[in-house]
């Protein structure tokens, strides 16, 4: 039901227009897009649910080639393009710090991308030391997105793309050029 699931997110993004996504309902959500509330709740768990949801497809497409030869800075640079072209529902979503936020979904949808990636690549998974310097660093590219943004995003994305680059922990970049990803 991919159909319904996009009416959703764009019903969201609309609301999102006049309120936080913390004081938006489920009810305006669906009154916004047309549908029942059973309808929405086949789908979503919460409100929350429907924002990592649309968050995910997002993420998908500003990783889906990192893979395939791109390197990290070029999937960051379409990451954050992608966040530059949706910016009310990145700075609505990124405000909230509820169980269930974009931040921490955020994170755990980039970790896990560069640990499968880095597995991907060597045929085995991280080690225990470069699993703790990637969380830092996911961690950290987190926030360093969320400043740009609610700060009016001032960089270019080839700009705060360098910059996390250049932040990278040395072991971890040493991989990921051992890679070619950097």
């Amino acid at each position: 039901m991919p159909d319904i699931k996009y009416k959703l997110a764009e019903a969201m993004k609309r609301c999102m227009k006049h309120s936080t996504v913390e004081n938006i309902t489920v009810k305006q959500i669906v009154e916004e897009c047309g549908v029942s509330r059973q309808s929405f709740y086949r789908n979503f768990i919460d409100k929350y649910d429907l924002v990592n949801w649309y968050f995910d497809r997002l993420l998908e497409q500003s990783f889906k080639e990192m893979g395939k030869g791109e390197t990290i800075r070029d999937g960051l640079i379409k990451k954050f393009q992608y966040i530059k072209q949706e910016r009310l529902f990145f700075t609505a979503g990124f405000k909230g710090d509820e169980q269930n936020n974009l931040k921490e979904h955020d994170f755990i949808m980039i970790y896990e991308f560069y640990c499968a990636l880095i597995r991907e690549k060597t045929g085995a998974p991280p080690e225990h030391r470069i699993r703790k310097l990637l969380e830092m660093y996911c961690q950290s590219s987190i926030y360093m997105t969320v400043q740009w943004l609610m700060k009016g995003m001032k960089e270019s994305e080839e700009e705060l793309a360098d910059l996390m680059i250049e932040a990278m922990p040395e072991a971890l970049h040493r991989l990921f050029s051992t890679i070619n990803l950097v």
